[in-house]
């Protein structure tokens, strides 16, 4: 049975223009988009990465396992808001343009992240402080589910068609510095100061952040302009245009199609981002210090091997990325989920490692597809409802279910096994579906 397939594959534009020399004007929108995913993606690690002493700051003292099943599905939280958001600004942006619409999401994004460093404690106010820090983190996931996609879809509209993946994976690279940066800080800031400090105020310093990292985010973009794809189009679109509707009329084989592929994706980012900190903690029994810096050391080579992965999907296409990504997952998760929990430091940065090669090679396919599977007309709005559906449904129960897996099973690797089975299964539904190759697509 044939797929249906959407306007834009019946276009027959589909090859590569000659590549042009990078302006200056491009090389802002790389830096800015890099710098709101920066900012967006700090935001959610931080929280992962702190999991611990949040749950023992906000919510009542009780079983270490149920305080930190808490605080993630708290984690979750803000992952429900995230499709609500990707509506929002997903129209916005398809009606009034990127700039704009993302100027707005990285303000947002920066303040509620700054609020929760300013926020009491169970002690202080009782239950009020968990639900405080839930409204935090529903705006953080409101404002997040349009910079997550306005971001790179504003620098794929500018990048040379021949180097998409390359722009789109160096955007994408800047999830992982948080990670580094976050880790770094927490680090730093638990070695230099008593115990007593940092549980009392320390940790609200990196929170605090955010706030003048958005405002360098917000000045970049504000010397930014749209581009002329998207002014084009914008130029000849109906009057009667609605993004929301266009998008489910014209695009939902698409978007079920980046819905799974990003799944994987999503999954194993923040398995690696946001739970592995606190998983090597309770499972691998190594110290804060240690898991934060193999954590760190893991995901500066993410950034590095990324923006490779990005550059080989432009000569190879997205589609071979997937595949041969997929079937690596598939393998190694196991294995490296073992290594990560095997209480020796040397042996958990070495998991770590072979996960992220198997993570950054899937990388190099699926990050520039979910934008090059839509048409400029409603790129953002279709890629920013699959994309942060996707992300709520697998990234933000990521660490939530690896810990409730290691609490039923009994089994240390659990989550390994949980990551193998969901590559698996994407495999399948990229041959099923038919999976297009988007590499130089037009429009």
């Amino acid at each position: 049975m044939s797929i249906p397939t959407t306007g834009e594959e019946r276009t027959p534009a589909a090859r590569t223009r000659p590549t042009k020399k990078s302006s200056g004007m491009q090389k802002k929108v790389l830096v800015g988009g890099s710098i709101g995913q920066f900012v967006e993606f700090y935001d959610f690690t931080l929280y992962g990465l702190s999991a611990v002493i949040l749950s023992e700051y906000f919510f009542p003292q009780g079983d270490r396992v149920t305080g930190l099943l808490v605080i993630f599905a708290t984690f979750g939280v803000a992952f429900v808001m995230r499709p609500l958001g990707g509506l929002f600004f997903g129209a916005l942006g398809d009606k009034v343009g990127r700039r704009k619409t993302l100027t707005i999401t990285i303000f947002l994004v920066g303040i509620c992240t700054a609020l929760i460093g300013v926020l009491p404690g169970f002690d202080q106010i009782g239950w009020f402080a968990p639900i405080l820090l839930i409204l935090a983190r529903l705006g953080q996931g409101f404002s997040a589910g349009g910079e997550s996609v306005g971001g790179p879809s504003f620098v794929y509209e500018h990048a040379p068609v021949s180097k998409r993946g390359l722009w789109i994976n160096i955007t994408l690279a800047a999830t992982a510095l948080p990670s580094v940066m976050a880790g770094g800080l927490i680090l730093l800031l638990s070695t230099m100061m008593s115990d007593a400090s940092f549980d009392s105020w320390g940790w609200r310093l990196p929170f605090l952040l955010a706030l003048p990292l958005s405002a360098v985010g917000l000045w970049i973009r504000a010397k930014t302009d749209e581009s002329e794809l998207f002014k084009k189009t914008a130029a000849e679109r109906p009057k009667e245009f609605s993004p929301i509707r266009d998008s489910f009329r014209e695009n939902w084989v698409g978007m079920l199609q980046v819905f799974f592929v990003l799944g994987v994706t999503a999954l194993g980012f923040y398995m690696l981002s946001a739970y592995f900190v606190t998983y090597i903690q309770t499972t691998g029994d190594l110290s804060r210090e240690q898991s934060l810096l193999t954590n760190a050391i893991a995901m500066a080579s993410y950034t590095i091997f990324l923006p490779i992965a990005g550059a080989i999907g432009d000569r190879v296409g997205r589609k071979p990325m997937l595949v041969v990504g997929s079937i690596l997952l598939a393998v190694v998760s196991v294995p490296a989920f073992g290594l990560v929990t095997s209480g020796h430091m040397g042996l958990a940065f070495l998991g770590q490692t072979i996960f992220v090669l198997a993570l950054c090679c899937y990388g190099g396919g699926c990050y520039t597809f979910f934008c090059e599977r839509f048409s400029t007309k409603t790129r953002f709005t279709s890629a920013a409802i699959s994309y942060n559906i996707s992300y709520a449904v697998l990234g933000g129960t990521a660490p939530f279910v690896g810990t409730w897996l290691v609490d039923i099973t009994g089994v240390n690797t659990a989550p390994g096994f949980y990551m193998a089975a969901c590559a698996a299964v994407c495999l399948v539904l990229i041959v099923v579906t038919r999976l297009p190759e988007t590499r130089g697509r037009l429009g």
